[in-house]
């Protein structure tokens, strides 16, 4: 499968029963409703996805029961975040193997690589296999920027085909495009950003909220790329205080939240992970609420 890196793709979380294993039936749920929005990819195993705490053999059978649900619909797109190389080629030719038919790559883990590291880093993973490639870039999170010139060194290498733009830095996406052009695709990696940016000539964007929400947000993105703007806003403005749940340290919970509220989740996290307690519990579970109250009509922005 060809990969167009454009439309809206989410980073699914990985859902867990009580007991702490894999709920493929809650997961079946959330990821057909994604496919009925709209969604053009699916990415598994980010930092929604909890992939720090999986084991490989659920790694596995993650991607192999997404491919199955799926169906070919939709592109598979597996997460590489390793702390060495070797280990990284292991994952995108584990990936590749159990049917993925693309890669997100963030920078080495842990280690806080210096420019020249962390292309060969890239450049090895990109050579060992034949499926294409999105580098994630987020310094902010990670500590590590991939800067145009890089990509210019990246981008000799034919699989490596598209970023995920999370440098905050809304501008950047225009100076993507100015030096790059249609080569390296830009999609969105930050929920805050995710109009902005489609307006700035982003291809897709890759969301967060999209778990709980997909139809606002593919709505949003169609209704952008189809020049209407202000229907876009107006869905944007209602989908902001949600949004801003996404750049949180407890993103992942916050999201898990906001899928029970829509009934597209559960709350289950796994450990060190805790769901959310007291107060901050109380003021996330006061906007999911405020928010679902005012949801709003959406037009019929599949026909565009």
């Amino acid at each position: 499968m060809n990969i167009q890196w454009k439309g809206v793709m989410p980073a699914v979380t990985t859902n867990f029963t009580a007991e702490d294993t894999l709920d493929f039936k809650m997961f079946e749920k959330n990821l057909n409703y994604q496919l009925d929005a709209g969604i053009e990819g699916v990415i598994l195993g980010g930092t929604l996805g909890e992939a720090s705490t999986l084991l490989e053999e659920e790694k596995q059978d993650l991607i192999l029961e997404t491919v199955r649900i799926v169906g070919g619909k939709v592109p598979v797109i597996m997460n590489i975040a390793e702390q060495t190389t070797r280990g990284a080629i292991e994952a995108a030719n584990k990936a590749e193997a159990n049917g993925a038919r693309g890669l997100m790559m963030l920078p080495p883990m842990r280690y806080k690589a210096t420019d020249y590291e962390t292309v060969e880093y890239f450049t090895e993973v990109a050579k060992s296999t034949s499926l294409p490639i999105m580098i994630y870039n987020n310094p902010v999170d990670y500590k590590i920027e991939v800067t145009l010139d890089m990509f210019e060194e990246l981008l000799k290498l034919d699989n490596i085909q598209a970023v995920k733009e999370s440098t905050r830095d809304i501008s950047n996406v225009t100076r993507i495009i100015n030096r790059f052009g249609s080569r390296l695709k830009v999609l969105t990696g930050v929920d805050t950003l995710g109009l902005e940016s489609l307006l700035m000539g982003a291809d897709g964007w890759v969301g967060g909220l999209v778990d709980a929400f997909p139809e606002e947000t593919v709505a949003i993105y169609k209704l952008a790329k189809a020049g209407k703007v202000q229907e876009a806003l107006t869905i944007y403005r209602w989908f902001l205080p949600l949004l801003e749940l996404d750049i949180n340290a407890q993103l992942v919970q916050n999201i898990k939240l906001a899928e029970v509220g829509t009934g597209l989740g559960t709350e289950y996290v796994r450990a060190p992970r805790l769901p959310l307690m007291g107060a901050e519990r109380e003021r996330v579970l006061a906007i999911i609420n405020d928010s679902l109250k005012n949801r709003p009509t959406l037009p019929d922005y599949k026909s565009l």
